[in-house]
């Protein structure tokens, strides 16, 4: 009797491997002869058993890799194979540049299916940022310092919404506009309708494509003509004129305060990104002989300050243009909110950009930037104050207005009560709520 454990086994697992390792197959993409080992499937250990030579898995990968993030969906060269290529595969077969690309690619798919992630909209930036998605101001500053809204991408716009900015800036862009100032400031042509500008002279007009001659006050030929006498038509024409002009004046008003908020938002900007330079930092150290830049924060703090609360008062501004005509009371609140913001706006702003070169000229600049921080820190306080102020009443919708009984002969009369939100230097009061009653303005 033969004992089989005393034979040489050929099928032990050594055996094997030694047939299998010498054995030759053809890559499923060449069809070229390689070696076993000289072959690679999708994942050592968990492979889907489709092999391709490793000039073939280059030439994939790097071409999916060149085309764009959907390598990050790749999966096995074999059209009936699901299985997913991963990382593993990039590392081992993807020149450098190409697993930067992967990575990269990685990268922004993580951030973009994170809603607690979204990425910079500012040109040139490339960071990510993190937000807490339970915070009530929707604005989100970068490290690169632009500013803008978390929920529509777009730049901040606090205290207004994203609808009423969207609104605003198609006002801005939209040729409507020109056609108002075009109703406001000329007249069609009774005959070829171009319109036409009267700057001076008497009103017999002559239209210079046409030739005809009309009256510019009520537009008839004048043949025969008298226009003298009262017609509803024309009452009614000058009404619509009178209001187009209105309309005209109010966003004419409105828009030239945004823009010029606008572009002082801008030059603070430019000014801060400057103060952060290395080459700023050091000048400012050396003049002042100090042994790091720390001392240089409150200046930084300041300027972040300017720079959010113009943001504030610029789109304050087409917050007001949109306001109700009819609830005076509002408009009151707001203004007198708006004020008080611009006042210690402009203060600050001039006082920063001005103050701190005076303290370095002088002959002692050491002790007078000593002075100038601690006057900006109050001016600083006081203004954040009086813009948050601003903000919340806008929040609320200026809920903070209520009307009062009829009868009273103070008409239009404003009785402002605010609550004491602390001083600055303890003598100063800094309103963090303002609430307006309105005397009846109607009777």
């Amino acid at each position: 009797m033969v004992n089989p454990f005393e034979l040489n086994d050929i099928s032990s697992p050594k055996s094997i491997y030694h047939d299998i390792s010498n054995r030759e197959n053809n890559c499923g993409i060449c069809f070229q002869a390689y070696h076993y080992n000289e072959m690679y499937d999708v994942a050592a250990g968990a492979g889907c058993g489709h092999h391709f030579c490793e000039s073939c898995w280059q030439g994939y990968i790097g071409t999916s890799v060149g085309d764009g993030p959907g390598c990050l969906k790749l999966r096995c060269p074999d059209p009936s194979c699901n299985a997913a290529v991963g990382q593993d595969m990039i590392n081992t077969f993807a020149c450098e540049e190409n697993k930067q690309k992967y990575a990269n690619y990685l990268l922004r798919s993580y951030i973009e299916d994170n809603k607690e992630f979204t990425w910079c909209p500012a040109p040139d930036c490339g960071l990510a940022i993190k937000f807490d998605v339970g915070n009530d101001n929707s604005d989100v500053i970068c490290e690169c310092i632009y500013s803008f809204c978390w929920i529509c991408s777009k730049e901040a716009h606090r205290p207004v919404n994203c609808s009423t900015m969207e609104k605003w800036i198609l006002k801005n862009n939209d040729e409507s506009e020109n056609v108002t100032w075009i109703l406001a400031h000329s007249k069609p042509c009774p005959n070829c309708k171009r319109p036409i500008e009267k700057s001076v002279g008497c009103n017999h007009m002559r239209c210079s494509i046409c030739q005809f001659r009309f009256c510019w006050v009520c537009l008839v030929s004048l043949d025969n003509h008298s226009c003298n006498g009262y017609k509803v038509d024309a009452a009614n024409d000058n009404l619509e004129r009178n209001t187009a002009r209105n309309h005209l004046a109010k966003y004419t008003h409105y828009y030239l305060r945004w823009v010029a908020n606008h572009k002082s938002l801008d030059h603070a900007v430019k000014y801060m990104k400057n103060m952060q330079t290395c080459a700023r930092v050091a000048e400012l150290c050396f003049i002042l002989c100090l042994a790091d830049d720390k001392e240089l924060k409150l200046i930084k703090d300041a300027w972040e300050k300017i720079i959010e609360c113009r943001r504030v008062l610029k789109w304050s501004y087409a917050f007001g243009y949109y306001l109700p005509e009819h609830e005076h009371g509002k408009i009151q609140l707001f203004e007198y909110l708006q004020g008080q913001a611009e006042s210690g706006l402009e203060s600050l702003h001039q006082y920063a950009e001005e103050e701190l070169q005076t303290s370095l000229d002088s002959e002692t600049p050491l002790g007078n930037f000593k002075i100038f921080r601690e006057e900006l820190e109050k001016q600083t306080t006081a203004t954040s104050n009086y813009s948050e102020s601003l903000a919340t009443a806008f929040k609320n919708g200026l809920s903070e207005v209520s009307s009062q009984g009829a009868g009273s002969s103070n008409r239009g009369e404003l009785q402002m009560s605010m609550t004491d939100g602390g001083t600055t230097d303890g003598s100063m009061p800094v309103p963090l709520v303002c609430i307006m009653s309105l005397v009846d303005m109607t009777t």
